[in-house]
């Protein structure tokens, strides 16, 4: 079994929000709060610590009360960026991968993950929920930084081909189509609200 206090879940806001007209997404308001306040909200009883990864705003989001890291590469690598730095800052020997602009997302997400990840010998368990994999909705083992280092030098930028790379196992979630939805666009962040 896999305790919460051994996982530290990384919450991806490092993008560029190029398809919300370039807003910083996880700052945008929702439900009167910023959009990554509820996916803390959701990921906080599941983990022991959080970390957020950002190229921008860093001091609002360490508002929030966790450590806040940027990409190494400088500018907006792409989400493998902001994983690799989570991994190289993260001290339990698991990260909980999720992205800013999911609000909700599903309350035994790391239980059911670390589940499936316990059970097999993988190094990545990947969640499969709203009829597809979930790539950016992974429970990582720390020690696969090396690898996605060598994926990344070798010019690999796609998080799913990485992932599916690694020794893996998929946590179904039949109740997905919800948990993961995720807000890309000023219209999906309407349609989103209440």
């Amino acid at each position: 079994m896999i305790r919460r206090d051994l996982i530290t879940g990384a919450i991806l806001a490092g993008g560029r929000g190029l398809r919300m007209d370039g807003a910083d997404k996880g700052l945008l308001q929702f439900q009167g709060r910023p959009l990554i306040s509820h996916v803390v909200d959701a990921i906080r009883p599941q983990v022991g610590d959080i970390i957020v990864s950002a190229n921008r705003h860093q001091d609002r989001y360490a508002q929030l009360g966790f450590p806040v890291v940027s990409d190494h590469d400088g500018g907006f690598a792409g989400p493998l960026a902001g994983v690799a730095r989570v991994l190289e800052e993260a001290v339990t020997p698991y990260v909980l991968i999720v992205p800013c602009d999911m609000p909700f997302l599903p309350q035994r997400l790391a239980s059911d993950l670390a589940e499936a990840l316990a059970k097999s010998d993988a190094q990545a368990a990947l969640a499969y929920g709203a009829g597809r994999l979930q790539p950016l909705c992974a429970l990582l083992r720390r020690d696969v930084a090396k690898d996605l280092y060598a994926y990344r030098e070798a010019g690999g930028a796609k998080v799913r081909q990485w992932l599916v790379r690694l020794r893996h196992v998929v946590a179904e979630f039949p109740d997905g189509r919800e948990a993961f939805r995720n807000i890309n666009t000023p219209e999906e962040l309407l349609a989103a609200a209440p």
